[in-house]
């Protein structure tokens, strides 16, 4: 398989640009988002009749074998994979051959990237939202613990009110409370189909 540039270009891609524009290294954490999201692709293919519907299950077996090569480790990136849309198309058309070709009918590269990057970001801001509860959660233990000792406040580098620590530490949990909001917000952002 050609570098994908190289087929427009006609010449072949200086060792400085491949290094430069492969993210291969970078995105590997999309796989699974991928092939999600292709799986789900070749789905409607075929049942709106693009593609016949055997097709339409061979690409869909062809992923979920790539799916299991990758949670197994057996999945072997090539260097001329750029990035893990390349690698993983170039392994469907491994596997299935010529129909592996149209797993990008009516679907361009960039509403996959688009798609595979919101998929991560709805889990990873999920993610995000679980930790900040967690921590508020273990900052609440603590101002029960620490109550009623006191600790002096500072304004300024200089010495203020005597403040409970307990109090200090719910105001964190207060903080964390908009951060988490601000998440949520971005999760409604993101949660949507770019297709």
């Amino acid at each position: 398989m050609e570098y994908l540039w190289e087929g427009r270009l006609g010449k072949k891609l200086n060792e400085k640009v491949k290094k430069f524009t492969y993210s291969i290294d970078i995105d590997r954490k999309l796989a699974l988002y991928d092939i999600k999201g292709s799986i789900v692709h070749a789905e409607m293919l075929g049942r709106c009749g693009i593609i016949r519907k055997k097709e339409s299950e061979t690409l869909i077996r062809g992923l979920k074998d790539i799916k299991r090569e990758i949670e197994e480790g057996k999945f072997v990136f090539k260097s001329t994979d750029e990035d893990i849309h390349t690698a993983i198309e170039r392994r469907l058309i491994e596997i299935t051959g010529k129909v592996g070709e149209k797993i990008h009918t009516a679907r361009s590269r960039n509403d996959q990237i688009v798609l595979d990057e919101k998929m991560y970001l709805k889990d990873a801001i999920g993610e995000v939202i679980f930790l900040i509860t967690k921590f508020q959660n273990s900052l609440l233990i603590l101002s029960e613990k620490v109550f009623p000792h006191i600790f002096s406040g500072y304004t300024h580098l200089q010495q203020s009110q005597p403040l409970l620590l307990s109090h200090y530490f719910l105001a964190h949990i207060e903080m964390m409370e908009r951060d988490k909001e601000r998440f949520k917000d971005s999760l409604k952002r993101v949660d949507v189909l770019p297709l």
